[in-house]
């Protein structure tokens, strides 16, 4: 009995994990965490606009403790990678439910940023990629010499570089549509569904990709502009 019943639990995770529920379930427990990440990143960069000391004292920080900093590292890769692969694995699944296309299709019950999940999401983990070689490892330096302790520095150098900060402000755009459809559907994921509710969930999760995508907007177009020096 107790082999049995020991089975049964090691067969449950496998189980949830082939489901399309479990892997809706997968990205939006991961996709909360990523974006709790992207709310946080985006106030730390707001620090830009209170001078250089604040803003690399904020850096200096965040790498003062290299335990939780790596802490925080691994589960950020860990939900990256999970939320990639559940996708890639929904979008294959949802191919081979409907191999042959529509011979006509009307977009009207989905939105623009729904249609563009699947390849938003690749180009915004290019520019993760590149952004962190940029700004963290100091690998590319578009702007000219990398200083390791001069966050301001290197953060003002960079987009004063304009087709740095275009890139950015382009990657910006598209994580506000990505935020803009996930945010709600992850509540749909969990259960959260009803009639009364979507509309508002669908209004609230478009103020918070307008507000976060200004948010870090705001940082390129300030150096740009010559607001931050």
């Amino acid at each position: 009995m107790a082999t049995t019943v020991l089975g049964a639990r090691d067969v449950r995770p496998a189980r949830f994990w082939a489901s399309t529920n479990g892997k809706k379930a997968v990205m939006a427990v991961t996709g909360a965490i990523l974006f709790l990440f992207v709310i946080g990143h985006m106030l730390g960069n707001l620090q830009i606009f209170e001078g250089p000391e604040k803003l690399n004292d904020y850096g200096h920080f965040l790498h003062s403790v290299p335990e939780i900093l790596w802490a925080v590292r691994s589960v950020l890769i860990v939900s990256v990678v999970l939320h990639i692969w559940a996708s890639v694995q929904l979008a294959v699944r949802k191919t081979k439910a409907r191999p042959v296309g529509y011979s006509h299709r009307d977009n009207i019950a989905s939105s623009y940023a729904s249609r563009t999940m699947y390849w938003s999401g690749p180009i915004l983990l290019a520019f993760v990629i590149y952004h962190l070689l940029h700004l963290t490892a100091g690998v590319i330096q578009p702007g000219g010499e990398f200083v390791p302790a001069d966050v301001y520095h290197n953060v003002v150098a960079g987009f004063q570089v304009w087709y740095v900060s275009a890139w950015y402000v382009f990657s910006m755009v598209l994580l506000a549509f990505h935020i803009r459809h996930g945010a709600w559907s992850m509540f749909q994921s969990v259960g959260f569904n009803h009639p009364r509710h979507t509309p508002i969930l669908k209004k609230g999760a478009l103020a918070l990709a307008i507000l976060i995508a200004a948010g870090y907007i705001s940082v390129p177009v300030s150096v740009m502009l010559g607001v931050v020096k």
